[in-house]
């Protein structure tokens, strides 16, 4: 019997790792410039629109949109085999800012651009838990 693939798991680093923290504890979290107010995301040491090392790291309320995606029906990875078809997406945060993820828990054919979503957390091994959207609202298209 063949070994399952493992599934690829993030790496944090000095930058990232307050982020995977959170999402262990099941919270979404994004940077804060204490001095400007602007969140961002990815996780950087500066705030990309003042300069400011001044961030903090908030919860998010885990609620945005779809703003674009695509649906894999091959796996980019041999542990994700069993999965697909999967969507993947770019979901816009209702604090502004965009971030991938997966869409999951409702049907593919349902996935629209500007649906509404809200995170789900997905742990992949005992170390790791993905932050993951689902649509609020399934329509009947």
């Amino acid at each position: 019997m063949a070994d399952t693939p493992v599934r690829p798991e993030p790496r944090p680093t000095a930058e990232t790792a307050p982020y995977w923290d959170a999402a262990r504890e099941e919270r979404l979290v994004v940077q804060r410039c204490e001095q400007c107010g602007r969140h961002q995301f990815y996780p950087r040491a500066f705030c990309t629109a003042c300069l400011s090392e001044n961030l903090e790291w908030v919860d998010s309320e885990g609620a945005g949109s779809i703003y674009t995606f695509t649906v894999c029906r091959v796996p980019a990875n041999p542990s994700m085999a069993d999965k697909v078809p999967y969507a993947v997406a770019v979901i816009e945060l209702d604090e502004g800012v965009r971030l991938l993820t997966n869409i999951v828990d409702c049907p593919i054919d349902r996935i629209r651009v500007g649906a509404r979503v809200e995170v789900r957390f997905e742990r992949i091994s005992a170390e790791t838990i993905l932050p993951q959207f689902t649509l609020t609202e399934v329509d009947d298209r």
